[in-house]
């Protein structure tokens, strides 16, 4: 019987376009070859919503999203919005988006592909059979804590403040998914604060530790965030899955995935209680290529691979869109950001159109 599924597509801005255009040829082919229907319909965010409508996140977008099985996101921003007030970007969209789901948790992979291993700045040994999850709470912390701003001091100097707060619910849940995230890898959690200095990360590391009498199956270790950024570079094939908080997450995944070689290589999901999660790929619009064929879709359909895997509940579909993946860099195809020598240079379609045949084969 056939499974159908409603996804709503955000191609967004700059290359996002492209590359959600090679990811949906992608999966309607997968769908015929594993009896899987996807209804797909597409919404505005970001700065192509703002040139459209005003605003970077239209109730239209957020019904959408909020109505389907999942959310495939591309790309948002780029130079034209930039000068644009803060509630106008289009990165206002993205947080409105995270807020209209519940999207509390974010999973980055960063996975070292042996193909791509020497892309890495990194020496081999150090990380070859690289695989690290990172878990970041996505909704709290000091980019959301109160009060915030900049003020006006007694002695006529501007203070700026932000808030880092947690409350031990939002650690819970944050918690429970990065455990069962460690329960379907290696079994190993490690969790990174700054308890020596904070006591919001002394809540959060008696939260993580209670949680872990739940989770006999896992091990659970603790870094201070300062150590753990320096072990991500000294010795990464250590880590599992990590779990923190918002502001540590969000420095922490960007230096896991230079570990890869290639931001454009890697796919994201953020997750809620329940609803629609959104799936995106860690890298940005890239104005400067945008409309050239020059994107690699690799990051959109690995993320669309997530998609399948988190959401919709079907592993074998997942399984081949990421071998495709895996045989059409076994092929040497290579787009610009993950060029090397002696492979074949091409570009956004026809990554494509090698993906479509490696899926056929």
């Amino acid at each position: 019987m056939t499974s159908s599924y409603r996804i709503t597509l955000l191609p967004g801005d700059g290359i996002g376009p492209e590359i959600m255009a090679v990811t949906v040829d992608v999966l309607k082919a997968l769908g015929r070859q594993l009896d899987l229907s996807f209804e797909f319909q597409e919404a505005l965010i970001g700065g192509a919503a703002i040139d459209e409508t005003g605003e970077p996140l239209p109730q239209e977008t957020l019904t959408r999203c909020q109505e389907s099985d999942a959310v495939l996101l591309a790309a948002i921003g780029g130079y034209k919005w930039d000068t644009l007030p803060r509630q106008q970007r289009p990165e206002t969209g993205l947080l409105g988006l995270r807020a209209g789901l519940g999207l509390f948790a974010n999973l980055r992979p960063a996975t070292i592909l042996p193909q791509l291993i020497d892309a890495s700045s990194l020496k081999r040994e150090v990380v070859e059979g690289v695989d690290i999850m990172v878990v970041r709470e996505l909704t709290g912390g000091i980019y959301f804590g109160t009060p915030k701003g900049v003020f006006a001091t007694e002695t006529g100097q501007k203070r700026g403040v932000n808030t880092m707060a947690y409350t031990d619910s939002e650690i819970d849940r944050i918690g429970k998914v990065a455990f069962e995230t460690a329960q379907k890898r290696r079994g190993q959690l490690c969790s990174v604060d700054k308890a020596n200095v904070l006591e919001v990360s002394q809540l959060w590391r008696d939260r993580i530790t209670t949680l872990a009498a739940n989770y006999p199956d896992v091990t659970l270790s603790h870094l201070y965030v300062d150590n753990a950024a320096m072990q991500l570079i000294r010795w990464p094939k250590q880590f599992d899955t990590i779990v923190t908080g918002n502001l540590f997450g969000d420095i922490l995944s960007d230096a896991a995935a230079m570990l890869t070689g290639s931001i454009g290589m890697l796919p994201s999901a953020s997750l809620g209680a329940d609803g629609p999660g959104v799936y995106e790929p860690v890298h940005g619009s890239a104005p400067d290529i945008a409309g050239q064929d020059q994107a690699n879709p690799l990051a959109q359909v690995l993320s669309a691979a997530m998609m399948l895997r988190y959401a919709l509940d079907q592993p074998m579909a997942a399984d081949r869109l990421e071998k495709a993946v895996t045989k059409v860099l076994d092929q040497g195809y290579r787009t610009g950001d993950i060029m090397a020598d002696n492979m074949t240079r091409v570009g956004c379609k026809a990554m494509g159109d090698a993906l479509l045949s490696a899926l056929e084969g």
